[in-house]
């Protein structure tokens, strides 16, 4: 008999959870939940202002190596309904091991491609090879079960406006994703001991996907999320982001002028 099934409404998402299940993560970027013997896993995962091309199965096979996945084997896809908000989606089964048992699970990779950037969000269900009879004929409906409850959602909100046309404010996000972080290291340290747990912090810690720059004018130093190689800032603290070594504002007459390029600050 399959359990009865609870919505809950998390920091940035609403989601099912069968009873009994814990929430292991519920941040601004992943939900994870648990079966209470541990062997079997609802994710979701995903990140905005991703390069407009960025191949899909790449991005989650990206992913599940951060979650301690190994030996992941994919299927072949086939089209899906996306998550809401999304464009278009497709789904795949594949093999993995953790810890060398083998394990099975189905995956729906949902994409929302908007102004030459794209959001990417994977949700899975996932259990060990013996358990998958049992889970296959509703846990992959479960884990499908999300909805986005505001722009925090992904980091869009501070990613959504970069382009190489306009410049960007990302104080907010930076703030955000530093918050993140520090609650993802807190959960690592309160967890410490169990294996499974720090599988999971691993996961978590890759997601921020920023890096500190440093500020030609005289401001704080910056975090930014890596979706550009390089980044130029002007007096008023606007800011362009190129993946172009030769971009250089100054030379487009819209701009304004008065841009200095930033460089990645040099950790001691």
């Amino acid at each position: 008999m399959n359990p009865s099934i609870q919505t809950l409404q998390g920091a940035c998402f609403r989601f099912s959870l069968p009873t009994g299940w814990r929430v292991t993560e519920d941040g601004q970027f992943a939900v994870i939940r648990v079966a209470p013997d541990q062997n079997a896993v609802l994710g979701m995962v995903g990140n905005a202002g991703l390069p407009e091309h960025t191949p899909p199965l790449q991005f989650a096979m990206e992913k599940f190596s951060q979650a301690g996945m190994q030996h992941i084997q994919p299927g072949p896809h086939r089209n899906a309904p996306p998550l809401p908000g999304f464009g278009f989606a497709w789904e795949f089964e594949f093999h993995y091991q953790v810890g060398g048992a083998p394990c099975f699970g189905t995956c729906r990779v949902s994409m929302a491609p908007n102004y030459g950037f794209t959001t990417i969000a994977i949700t899975w269900a996932a259990s060990v090879a013996p358990q998958w009879g049992y889970y296959q004929g509703w846990l992959p409906q479960v884990a499908h079960q999300i909805e986005i409850l505001n722009g925090q959602a992904f980091g869009a909100r501070g990613i959504a406006h970069q382009n190489l046309q306009n410049s960007i404010a990302v104080g907010q996000q930076a703030q955000a994703n530093r918050d993140w972080a520090e609650r993802q290291w807190a959960e690592v340290t309160r967890q410490r001991g169990e294996s499974n747990d720090r599988q999971h912090a691993q996961f978590r810690e890759n997601l921020g996907n920023v890096q500190t720059w440093t500020n030609p004018y005289g401001y704080p130093n910056l975090q930014l999320p890596n979706t550009y190689r390089h980044y130029w800032i002007n007096p008023q603290g606007q800011i362009i982001g190129s993946n172009d070594p030769n971009h250089n504002p100054n030379h487009h007459p819209s701009s304004g002028g008065n841009w200095s390029p930033m460089g990645p600050l040099q950790q001691p």
